[in-house]
């Protein structure tokens, strides 16, 4: 499947649920995540890759700095993961 169907099919699951989506341009940083996913205080940086598919080493670094400073990073390969993390 397809990164992008997943990606809209959790997006479309997250904000029924009361979350806010917001799609992110990071100015001068290659390999972080797209997408802001916002609801109770929480704050959670999605990463959508096709199944199985990991990130690639730019990605998984940029990952690392965010996850080191608090961040919530969480890499989703599936619709089914994404509901049940966003639930």
């Amino acid at each position: 499947m397809l990164e992008s169907r997943i990606e809209e099919k959790v997006q479309e699951f997250a904000e029924a649920r009361g979350w806010l989506v917001r799609k992110l341009k990071w100015i001068g940083r290659r390999g972080a995540p797209d997408r802001l996913y916002l609801r109770n205080g929480r704050v959670v940086f999605p990463e959508f890759k096709q199944k199985g598919k990991p990130p690639n080493p730019q990605q998984a670094r940029e990952h690392e700095r965010l996850r080191n400073h608090g961040a919530e990073v969480v890499v989703i390969d599936n619709i089914e993961a994404g509901v049940a993390y966003f639930e």
